[in-house]
């Protein structure tokens, strides 16, 4: 189940919601978990056991690592946990992938291994690394030991944030979890943050989704210059778009049951470094890596060779995350390998200098790399760089068969608030506390989210794109 689904808008969350108002604290947990379970099962059915036993297997971990916390076991405990937690991620999502890639290397040996056809549940990554974190940060002291298993269930399998995060840790929820409120302010909040969110997902990502898979799955005699840069930007705000709009539809409902989600993303096409780019973009997992990976490794502590291998693994190992193929892995090294290169002196002064080259530069490094991300396999990266590096390859297919007039006046809608035009018109509108411009917001407020169920209702192209990861 996804958030654009009627049954969704008009049957689940209304349900959660009244339940949420009117419920007693415990029920309200319990009923909040079965639902969560059903959306779950809704997409995934019998997966869904998988899903239990997660919850039930870190449950228990979480109590062994706290009673062997300061031990001489304490380590092994934890060494332990995350051991089955990342085994159970790699049997569904690298297994196949792994054989894939051995199987080369053993074939002329006679020792090939037969293929595997194993199912990725949705989300699993997502659900992996929020159990991960809870069962450090209890090892470490900083958050108290769950003692009931129906809180810590919900807290990994809530639906809002379960498939395609943020990625929520344990101590950003403790407080909600064993006891919250349902304001009015806060709620109405909410309830905007889901509305923007969903017409992001499906005025603008949809619509850009047609011009981007259209160019994307031209074959690469076909694939003009003028073209590929029409997909690749098409490409470019669609994912922002999608992935964005999904973290705030899944803010905007904890908004409204009650629960304080961090933010995901912050303008990150305004960033004047990938530095700052991986400060902006998927904040919930960039922190995640940079918590749980990347400074216990050492960090930038340790001298330039040994910094410049931390960011080689933790961005290798950010874009096998992302997905088991080699063309996420190279979409992860690529981002690593500019992130060390910002760290030479002459670099790095060079960005701090001249600030609009640092937007370019940016905007140049992170369109390259989604080549990586969006084509399938090496070999149609390759043909899609030649025909966006290369004029004159291709034939002369119009543009226009690709960017009519709907997908040319998104592309300025999708450029326009992809910098902070929106933030700093609500604030203005706040600081006015006119009664006729508050009631016109909630009026195109209104609008907005009739057309993105018009949108719903005409479309049945309505994918999610982090769903997969």
């Amino acid at each position: 189940m996804i958030f654009t689904e009627p049954a969704f808008l008009f049957l689940l969350l209304p349900l959660a919601l009244l339940v949420n108002f009117v419920g007693g604290h415990r029920f309200r947990n319990l009923f909040l978990l079965g639902l969560s379970l059903l959306f779950y099962f809704m997409g995934e059915r019998g997966f869904v056991l998988l899903m239990i036993m997660s919850c039930g297997m870190n449950y228990g971990l979480g109590r062994w690592v706290d009673r062997q916390r300061g031990l001489p076991m304490g380590q092994r405990v934890l060494a332990l946990s995350v051991a089955l937690n990342l085994g159970l991620l790699g049997v569904f999502k690298y297994a196949s992938f792994l054989v894939e890639s051995i199987n080369p290397v053993l074939a002329p040996l006679g020792w090939a291994l037969p293929p595997l056809d194993i199912h990725l549940p949705i989300g699993i990554s997502f659900f992996t690394f929020q159990a991960l974190s809870y069962l450090v940060d209890v090892y470490r002291g900083k958050i108290p030991v769950e003692r009931k298993w129906s809180d810590l269930a919900l807290y990994i399998s809530l639906f809002p944030q379960l498939i395609a995060g943020p990625i929520v840790r344990y101590g950003d929820l403790v407080r909600e979890l064993h006891q919250r409120s349902v304001r009015l302010g806060p709620f109405v909040a909410g309830v905007e943050r889901f509305i923007l969110g969903l017409a992001k997902k499906t005025i603008i990502a949809n619509t850009l989704a047609v011009t981007a898979d259209g160019i994307f799955a031209l074959a690469p005699e076909q694939l003009s210059t003028p073209l590929a840069w029409i997909g690749l930007l098409a490409y470019a705000f669609q994912i922002y778009y999608d992935f964005s709009g999904y973290s705030d539809m899944a803010i905007g409902i904890g908004m409204m049951l009650g629960f304080r989600f961090p933010e995901n993303f912050n303008y990150p096409y305004i960033s004047r470094s990938m530095s700052e780019f991986w400060r902006r973009w998927h904040i919930s997992l960039s922190t995640w890596f940079r918590d749980y990976l990347y400074i216990p490794l050492g960090g930038n502590r340790k001298g330039g060779p040994r910094t410049a291998f931390n960011l080689l693994l933790v961005f290798f190992l950010c874009g096998l995350w992302h997905g088991a193929s080699w063309n996420f892995v190279i979409w992860g090294l690529f981002h690593g390998a500019f992130l060390m290169l910002e760290r030479v002196g002459v670099f790095h002064r060079f960005l701090s200098r001249y600030a609009s080259l640092g937007l370019v530069y940016t905007w140049v490094v992170v369109l390259f790399s989604w080549v990586f991300f969006r084509c399938e396999t090496l070999a149609a990266s390759r043909s899609f760089f030649q025909a966006l590096l290369l004029p004159g390859k291709g034939s002369p297919i119009q543009p226009g068969l690709y960017l009519d007039a709907l997908s040319l006046a998104v592309f300025c809608v999708a450029f326009i608030f992809s910098t902070p035009v929106y933030p700093l018109l609500r604030s203005k509108l706040q600081r006015s506390r006119t009664p006729v411009l508050q009631g016109v917001y909630v009026m195109g407020l209104l609008a907005v989210f009739l057309l993105s169920l018009s949108q719903i209702a005409a479309n049945t192209y309505n994918p999610f794109i982090y769903f997969r990861f």
